[in-house]
């Protein structure tokens, strides 16, 4: 780990204060290399293993280099899932939240109306999936003519999913006048030849690392044969007593046909696969980022880039096909400073993935004995126990920030006219408060939604009930409950 500090860089008290807030501690070896090189504003090739921080190591620099005051999108960032979108969304968000910045997430199986009212208003990041991003540029929904700064997310995902040709077309629309920043965990020849065709003298950052996987992760691997599997997953459960873990399957039928298995048993389970409406995928995800069951049982769309806090245990109930796809489930767990454990179970007919991964990484997993019926029988109560008690609630990433902010919800919006400047100007008259003081503001048909910051709200909130907004008096409410 780095001993540089944020404060080593040049940005501004809005990012510190946020980046305290949300207890980064030191910045990580990506962060480290990265932040200086974008707020140089140099194109970046970044590859890295998962759980390193790359998210943070280009949103810091972005979100200090972009001007608040410009109303077209100015970043476009492009990732190869919908959850990904969500949480690279969240997370600049976050960082940005003291200086303002709006970022809107798009992606398909989502109504693009609502998509296309978000991006109407001003907005500074849009992040998104490949197709609903052609889709929105196709329609004039969302302009590109303004976009300073490109990021492509997980570039070799996209290539696997077969979204290279639609990157090139979104990269197309795009004027060469930007910076571009590239992460991807390998660096295939089409990958390559995408940096070498868009890129201007890119800086290169590769901070592989297998060594340190090993060293956050510790894993194993249990060999059967098929028709036990799902009876070894249930011991290793017992026997590990994890308190939060992911269960990946290589397909849909396997997950479905796994929670319903448990579900017989009462155990915790919720499941997360593509064939979900994208309503139930993301309130999963949601639910299990905040603890409120432990078990979610998966296909490798929660593989990639996800962050889910203390995820202590990682199964592999199906082995996947290759070394990156490994890398990055077992990457779920040991997150930057924590300890994981990973565990695959592997049959006869998986066993010549299992050899091929082996080989590919720089140490060997330990192969282990089915835990003894003595073994299981010691461990049988505390697990009954841990199943039957409800889970500590965690925090979300942003939590501590949401502390001195109150958002506020007025009865007025687009139908009747309201305007941005409307509520900046009835809030700015009131006595002690500036814009400064006034965070996102997000206007819909009917309804407009205004975070107050700096723990200014309930004064705002109270003054706002004798304070005409466009001529007459709201009624205004905390949106936050």
């Amino acid at each position: 780990m780095t001993t540089k500090k944020f404060r080593d860089f040049r940005l501004s008290e809005e990012i510190f204060k946020a980046i305290e807030m949300l207890h980064f501690e030191n910045p990580t070896d990506v962060q480290e290399r990265v932040i200086p090189a974008i707020l140089n504003k140099k194109d970046t090739i970044i590859k890295s293993q998962t759980g390193s921080g790359k998210t943070a190591a280009f949103a810091i620099p972005i979100c200090e280099l972009i001007k608040w005051d410009e109303y077209k999108p100015q970043v476009l960032v492009v990732t190869p899932t919908r959850e990904l979108a969500s949480q690279v969304k969240d997370d600049i968000f976050n960082i940005g939240r003291f200086k303002r910045i709006k970022a809107v997430a798009v992606f398909g199986k989502s109504p693009i109306e609502s998509q296309i009212k978000d991006l109407n208003q001003k907005t500074h990041f849009v992040v998104g999936t490949p197709g609903r991003l052609i889709d929105l540029i196709s329609k004039g929904a969302l302009d590109v003519s303004n976009i300073k700064y490109l990021v492509l997310d997980e570039a070799d995902e996209m290539l696997n999913m077969g979204f290279i040709e639609q990157l090139k077309e979104i990269i197309d629309t795009i004027k060469t006048d930007r910076i571009t920043t590239l992460l991807s965990a390998t660096m295939p020849k089409d990958i390559k030849k995408l940096c070498e065709d868009y890129m201007k003298n890119p800086k290169y950052f590769d901070i592989q690392n297998d060594t340190n996987m090993e060293a956050r992760v510790t894993q194993s691997v249990y060999t059967i044969e098929n028709e036990s599997k799902i009876n070894l997953l249930e011991d290793l459960l017992i026997f590990e007593n994890p308190d939060t873990a992911i269960i990946f399957c290589n397909t849909r039928k396997s997950v479905d046909n796994i929670v319903k298995e448990f579900e017989e048993l009462n155990y915790p389970f919720k499941k997360l696969h593509g064939g979900m409406d994208q309503r139930e995928r993301t309130k999963v995800m949601n639910d299990f980022k905040k603890g409120y069951f432990r078990y979610l049982v998966a296909t490798d769309v929660a593989a990639r880039g996800i962050d889910i806090e203390n995820v202590t245990h990682i199964f592999n109930y199906d082995m996947p096909i290759d070394k990156d796809i490994y890398v990055h489930r077992i990457g779920r767990t040991g997150r930057v400073d924590n300890k994981g454990i990973a565990i695959s179970i592997v049959t006869p007919k998986e066993m010549k993935f299992f050899n091929k991964i082996q080989k590919q990484l720089s140490y060997n997993i330990e192969v282990k004995e089915r835990p003894s019926k003595y073994a299981l029988r010691k461990k049988k109560i505390r697990f009954t126990n841990k199943i039957k008690s409800k889970p500590n609630l965690k925090k979300t990433k942003g939590a501590e920030l949401t502390k001195e902010i109150l958002k506020l919800h007025i009865n007025a919006g687009k139908k009747t006219k309201m305007r941005p400047t409307d509520v900046v100007g009835a809030i700015s008259n009131i006595e002690n408060v500036n814009a400064s003081d006034i965070g996102i503001i997000n206007i819909t048909d009917v309804s407009t939604f205004v975070e107050i910051l700096n723990n200014k709200g309930e004064y705002v909130f109270e003054k706002l009930q004798t304070t005409p907004i466009k001529g007459r008096l709201r009624n205004v409410s905390k949106a936050n409950n």
